[in-house]
């Protein structure tokens, strides 16, 4: 979890939560991401869910470029979020950026696989007043090692 400029950020790593070159969530990964839909699902926070790739070309039968997987990534994602876990819709949106947000070099592999992640992002400012506070248990749920399957680590 870090702060960026829209809000604070969950950075999920491609490694925990798809398949390289996927656009499906796996199984294994989804206690965690309905972990993360419980925590913010009564949030006064507008959730923006963020695909990002590493700079390596694709080509597939279903995705032509790092766009439509970084897409297809952030939708699938919103798509559990909403189906699965029951998260408002009306404050959930789907981005896809590429390569162009990166969040290491994508000279090293290990750079790439830091780029390569989903991002959720909490948006601005909140547009109601939390049911409870996001205290104890509750943010708890967000720490690290509570969520395993890739969470990237705050202290990076």
């Amino acid at each position: 979890m870090k702060v960026g400029r829209d809000g604070l950020v969950i950075s999920l790593r491609e490694v925990g939560f798809f398949d390289s070159g996927s656009a499906e969530v796996k199984l294994k990964s989804e206690p965690s991401v309905a972990r993360i839909a419980k925590v913010l699902e009564d949030g006064p926070y507008l959730v923006r869910i963020e695909g990002h790739t590493d700079n390596v070309p694709i080509h597939t039968e279903r995705f032509a470029s790092n766009w439509e997987l970084s897409t297809a990534r952030a939708t699938e994602m919103a798509k559990l979020f909403i189906t699965k876990y029951d998260f408002p819709p009306e404050r959930l949106s789907a981005a896809g950026f590429a390569e162009l947000h990166p969040a290491a070099s994508n000279r090293t592999a290990e750079g790439r696989a830091l780029n390569r992640r989903i991002d959720i992002v909490l948006v601005g400012t909140p547009t109601k007043a939390p049911s409870q506070p996001w205290t104890g248990e509750a943010a708890d749920h967000l720490r690290p090692e509570v969520l395993k399957d890739g969470v990237s680590d705050p202290r990076k």
